[in-house]
């Protein structure tokens, strides 16, 4: 088990160190060719390079405002949080506990673009101590990477993965924000937040695509997480997982604002209890379309029909065929930047043993209100289901039903001068999961925040 968690955390590591991060996601420059009527296919003497649409790029929506957006630079700066939190804990604890913190956020990004590559890697350990559990002290780490390249004019490779090591996803900065809504059906999600618990957070995604006509591409893509629990005395009833999967995609444009087209996906899930494994293996084919009102907006759908393969011993295997449907938006304007996703699909993993009918939906919103006040929501609602009812009367120790969890975000920022900042906000995490320690006893987690941050912008010549 430890052999293959530090194969796992090892290769994120490497590609950390050894391939760079984009971090505007999957949008493409856009040209100052005024845009085709709606109805008119591209010529195919225009030689404009086409989107790789949200539901197969595996990309995140941008959270940035156009106005944001920055290329060939080098940002650092310092950020100190000061939290309460009312349940720092979990199911540790027959009580809930509240306890104070203080966070240390140093941080460094590198940005740097070229006719044929983008490329940023962006760097953040943390420290974080509390005032009277001392013993939960942590040294956090966060690396990102995206690297985009073009090797010919018509063939793009894309690498991105992210890696984490935090006592608390609380604590981490932009919990719940428009990073983590993205178009796919196989982007990665932990089912169970586990309000403190030391763990290893690993999610990686290469991609290559193809245009080989004006409006028709072909592309594959794999995947790959792994979550790791570095103590499971602080989450009983979680397991550590891991997934790989693969796509290949074919992208039609139909005009400027139209895209359609098909892809095949699979997806291997494994948990790992102490003493069993469980494995969920499924195919979809989907049909997906994607259609951008403006070039910063885009509205997107997919669905088809999804096989899911369930070995949990000590039951036999089992099958059984369901729809998957994911729908989701994106929109940048000069001060607003909004995302929404909505999916429904079989998937495992993210510490919960088996396969579970999910359904997910996440939201974000950042607005700039003035020249020097920012404010941003966010949310998520999920529940989990289990494709196997019988499996949790068999083993109730290794699974259960399910269960549902909701949260939410609200913060404003200030602006003070060139290079300082100050904002507050408050977070509230709910989750109902009958049969899992770690939440169960304490479902509710509330937690109130200021951060004070400075940063510093370089520009890179090009």
């Amino acid at each position: 088990m430890k052999s293959r968690i530090l194969r796992q955390v090892g290769f994120g590591i490497v590609l950390a160190a050894a391939a760079p991060l984009w971090a505007q996601g999957n949008a493409e420059p856009q040209t100052a060719t005024p845009a085709a009527p709606d109805t008119t296919p591209v010529p195919a003497a225009v030689e404009e390079h086409m989107q790789t649409p949200p539901p197969v790029s595996g990309a995140a929506y941008p959270t940035t405002y156009i106005s944001e957006e920055r290329s060939n630079y080098l940002r650092g700066g310092l950020a100190f949080t000061t939290a309460y939190s009312d349940n720092v804990l979990g199911g540790t604890s027959t009580n809930p506990v509240s306890d104070v913190s203080y966070t240390v956020f140093p941080s460094i990004a590198l940005d740097k673009t070229t006719p044929r590559l983008h490329w940023v890697l962006s760097y953040s350990p943390g420290f974080t101590f509390y005032q009277r559990a001392s013993s939960l002290n942590q040294a956090n780490q966060n690396v990102s990477i995206n690297f985009r390249y073009r090797l010919s004019p018509h063939v793009t490779l894309s690498l991105r993965d992210t890696f984490q090591k935090s006592s608390s996803v609380l604590d981490q900065p932009d919990f719940t924000s428009a990073g983590v809504v993205t178009g796919s059906a196989q982007s990665a999600a932990v089912a169970v937040i586990a309000p403190l618990a030391d763990q290893l957070n690993n999610n990686g995604n290469a991609e290559i695509s193809y245009q080989f006509s004006a409006n028709d591409m072909i592309g594959a893509s794999g995947t790959f997480t792994n979550l790791h629990y570095s103590n499971p005395a602080q989450v009983p009833g979680l397991y550590d997982s891991s997934s790989q999967g693969g796509s290949t995609f074919f992208n039609h444009r139909l005009s400027k604002r139209h895209y359609l087209g098909a892809s095949y996906q699979y997806q291997r899930i494994v948990a790992y209890p102490i003493g069993a494994q469980s494995e969920t293996q499924t195919n979809a084919v989907v049909a997906f379309y994607t259609f951008y009102p403006q070039p910063k907006l885009s509205l997107s759908v997919s669905a088809g029909p999804q096989h899911s393969n369930v070995n949990q011993s000590p039951l036999p295997s089992s099958q059984s065929w369901s729809p998957e449907v994911t729908a989701s938006m994106g929109w940048q304007a000069r001060h607003t930047s909004m995302a929404a996703s909505y999916s429904r699909m079989v998937s495992g993993g993210g510490g919960l043993q088996g396969a579970y009918h999910s359904n997910l939906a996440n939201l974000s919103l950042r607005q700039l209100l003035s020249k020097n006040w920012n404010a941003q929501v966010s949310g998520a609602y999920s529940i989990y289901k289990n494709v196997s009812p019988l499996f949790s009367l068999v083993s109730p120790g290794l699974s259960n039903p399910g269960g549902h969890s909701i949260s939410g975000s609200a913060s404003i920022r200030r602006t003070l001068g060139q290079h300082f900042s100050a904002e507050g906000g408050y977070t509230r995490l709910h989750q109902s999961y009958s049969e899992i320690a770690a939440v169960s006893t304490n479902p509710d987690t509330n937690r109130e925040w200021l951060t004070i941050s400075y940063q510093f912008s370089r520009a890179l010549g090009r």
